[in-house]
């Protein structure tokens, strides 16, 4: 797709200039930071007033379409009174806006004398003063939160930027307090690195990929002037330069959580959006050699960014890739020169939920099946088609497994399946509805069976159990610090807390999460609000922790604030879509060679 000169492909971006300017003989500087940043190029304005469809009329999110089932009243018990946002135009100008209980100003929610307001603990004063300490600010906004803001930190390497993925939980704190501009600058800036130069060795990956991370930097212009420019790494800074895969999909899954907490639509239906969207999705639609409809990635390229034996399909990625197409099919303007890129999504969805949930859920049953397993079958409809040798199960899953559990794999390949549980993978299948319901429960109730295994002294394990031994030095290299239960080892993450948050009030269950969150309180604060803690139970603060980690201290606070108000938690998760179980595109049923096996999906759905 070629880009209007605006989004020319640039690497740092400089405020309030017309002229490029060259850094370090290599990267152009462009003028992009507007102090606001409602502003967009001319070919956008230009076109954005041909625009007359609104896209909240094409959305076919589960969530709000199916209100008539009781989603909310399932989750809370209760029938609470909805925030109401009500907007007054005179003209092409937003005059005032109104919210029952409270007054939207600018992008804050002011609440008004008669709504509840919970009273904070030490712990929670102590998180916000943190998280706010810890905002950049990009020509005098704000931009996103650095990672860590340890004072004692004499070497912070790249814990000095805002990443995206670690900027979701602090994202979702300050839309839950009311308070959106900082989310929306964050957006639009990152939307603006995408399209820009990167390069390792000479070689470029795809159009659409987005930043692991930024940094605000100052750059002299002469003797006297200086000016702040965006600086962002793609991979190729990186520790074992791996591009991230997993930052344009969360960037599309924040985008959609700002429309649904602040009622500001506006900002999916701009065309410089709405071309992002389309630019991450047709990278991750590309075709290629691969026979399954998960994304093929390399180690290293999620939230676990060092070499662990993920390479592959990931659980983590495909959960993430999954919500992305659901939150993209939501938002796309519906047009001529969108069609196809839609289709494309609904087949997409269809065929990656059904992989999923037929091949990678594993329980007691299954386990048994795979133990029995015939290997070496050539047939179109063999029982054991990526040719699994029974001897691959570990002899820890056996006893582990509970009778009224199960989870997803954390990976699936030819002749290969990872058995380790990795904890965001199967908490965001449970979010986006990945798996079905029956799966969603037979998840809780593994964590809840294995809680000291998952939980421990401090939530959560990143995944289960660790590597040790032969396997450590051969699958993660001897990383010195992925030691065994230690860091992504099976290192314990407080910030997973928001996410089994969510999980937990979509499936009517916040005493879970209730319970890891006092859990984590107790000892958040006084240990100095670490990255990770080590051993098997999470009992010691990790030996290369860093201190007053932002993304701790941010899911601490948005798994407060979530349990605080289940209305606004109950529109960041997505119910069944039925829908997607009628799409079949295989054709096999027409080859003669035999029946589409999809139907199984439909009988494990749990009709609530």
């Amino acid at each position: 797709m070629d880009l209007p000169p605006d989004l020319a492909r640039t690497t740092l971006i400089r405020p309030f200039s017309n002229r490029p300017t060259i850094f370090n003989n290599t990267h152009r500087l462009i003028p992009s930071c507007f102090r606001q940043l409602n502003l967009l190029p001319n070919w956008v304005s230009e076109k954005k007033k041909s625009i007359s469809v609104s896209l909240r009329e094409f959305s076919i999110s589960v969530v709000e379409t199916n209100t008539s089932d009781k989603t909310f009243e399932r989750v809370v018990g209760l029938n609470p009174n909805p925030l109401v946002i009500e907007r007054i135009h005179n003209g092409e100008e937003t005059i005032g806006e109104s919210v029952s209980g409270g007054e939207i100003i600018g992008n804050k929610i002011e609440k008004s004398e008669e709504t509840l307001v919970r009273e904070e603990s030490e712990a929670e004063k102590e998180a916000w003063r943190i998280l706010e300490d810890a905002v950049v600010r990009y020509c005098g906004s704000p931009v996103g939160t650095v990672a860590a803001n340890d004072p004692g930190d004499k070497l912070p390497l790249n814990y000095d930027q805002v990443f995206i993925r670690d900027f979701v939980p602090s994202a979702l704190a300050f839309l839950l307090k009311g308070e959106g501009e900082i989310v929306r600058n964050f957006l639009l800036h990152t939307l603006q690195l995408q399209s820009w130069e990167k390069t390792v060795d000479c070689y470029s990956p795809g159009q659409g990929l987005m930043p692991a991370s930024f940094k605000v930097r100052t750059v002299a212009l002469d003797e006297n002037t200086t000016e702040e420019v965006l600086d962002p790494d793609f991979g190729e800074s990186a520790i074992g330069r791996v591009a991230p895969v997993d930052s344009g999909l969360w960037w599309i899954i924040l985008l959609r959580a700002y429309g649904k907490l602040t009622g500001d639509f506006s900002l999916q239906e701009r065309i410089d959006v709405q071309t992002g969207i389309k630019l991450i999705m047709n990278l991750c639609l590309a075709d290629g050699f691969d026979m399954f409809p998960t994304l093929l990635v390399t180690d290293g390229s999620c939230m676990i960014d060092r070499r662990m034996g993920i390479h592959g399909h990931p659980l983590e990625i495909q959960s993430l890739f999954y919500s992305a197409l659901r939150c993209s099919r939501e938002m796309l303007s519906v047009n001529d020169s969108s069609n196809n890129l839609v289709r494309a999504i609904n087949n997409r969805l269809s065929a990656l939920s059904f992989h999923i949930r037929e091949y990678y859920w594993v329980d007691i049953r299954k386990i048994n099946e795979i133990y029995r397993y015939k290997t070496e079958e050539y047939s179109t409809d063999a029982t054991n088609k990526f040719n699994i040798y029974p001897e691959q199960i570990p002899p820890w899953l056996m006893d582990w497994i509970p009778e009224q559990g199960g989870y997803l794999l954390g990976n699936l390949q030819p002749a290969h399946m990872d058995f380790r549980f990795f904890t965001l993978g199967n908490f965001w299948s449970v979010v986006s509805s990945l798996s079905t319901p029956k799966q969603n429960e037979a998840i809780l109730n593994l964590i809840e069976a294995k809680w000291d295994d998952i939980i421990g002294n401090m939530p959560l394990k990143i995944c289960y159990p660790a590597l040790e031994y032969d396997d450590w030095r051969i699958i993660t290299g001897s990383d010195p610090k992925n030691t065994p239960w230690s860091y992504h080892n099976s290192g314990s993450w407080p910030t997973l807390l928001w996410q089994f948050t969510l999980a937990c009030m979509k499936m009517g269950r916040p005493e879970l999460a209730e319970k890891a969150l006092a859990l984590a309180e107790k000892r958040l604060m006084a240990d100095r609000w670490p990255e990770y803690y080590d051993t098997r139970s999470g009992k010691f603060i990790g030996k290369q922790s860093r201190l007053y980690q932002t993304w701790t201290v941010a899911g601490f606070l948005t798994s407060k604030l979530l349990l605080a108000n289940p209305e606004m938690a109950s529109k960041l998760f997505w119910e069944e879509d039925y829908e997607l179980l009628d799409i079949c595109v295989c054709g096999l049923s027409k080859s003669g060679r035999k029946k589409c096996s999809r139907v199984a999906a439909k009988t494990q759905i749990l009709v609530r």
